[in-house]
């Protein structure tokens, strides 16, 4: 299984489009898991319900078994790194963004840790043109 973390924006949308590559070329399926902590009325990262039919319709076209998760008032990074727990998975696919020393300071970086603590093989992947 191919574990993509997805995000409402452009950098989730190459990370799906990586997951389903991948999980083309090693005939498995995909988990989706697009997560919010909740601590805010509004995570623009959050998928809402156009987005995930959006997806959904998406996976279903690229004929690779698919599951999507948006567990709500969880850390993503802990989320993905218990996905990766299972022993079925076998990649972690993220998107990733440019930031600068200060952002990461004082932001934290969910792909740092999950590229630093995932245990098994993490593809960081960006949008063409980004």
């Amino acid at each position: 299984m191919i574990v993509v973390g997805y995000s409402a924006d452009p950098f989730g949308r190459a990370a799906v489009e990586h997951g389903i590559e991948e999980a083309k070329r090693r005939d498995t399926g995909l988990l989706v898991v697009n997560a919010t902590a909740g601590d805010a009325y509004v995570d623009a990262r959050f998928a809402r319900s156009g987005e995930v039919h959006d997806v959904e319709a998406h996976l279903q076209d690229s004929g690779v078994p698919f599951e999507i998760r948006q567990p709500v008032g969880v850390d993503a990074a802990e989320e993905l790194l218990t996905a990766m727990d299972s022993p079925d998975a076998e990649l972690l696919v993220i998107g990733i963004r440019h930031r600068n020393p200060v952002g990461k300071l004082l932001l934290g970086s969910v792909a740092q840790r999950l590229l630093l603590e995932c245990p098994k093989p993490v593809l960081a992947v960006k949008p063409h043109g980004l």
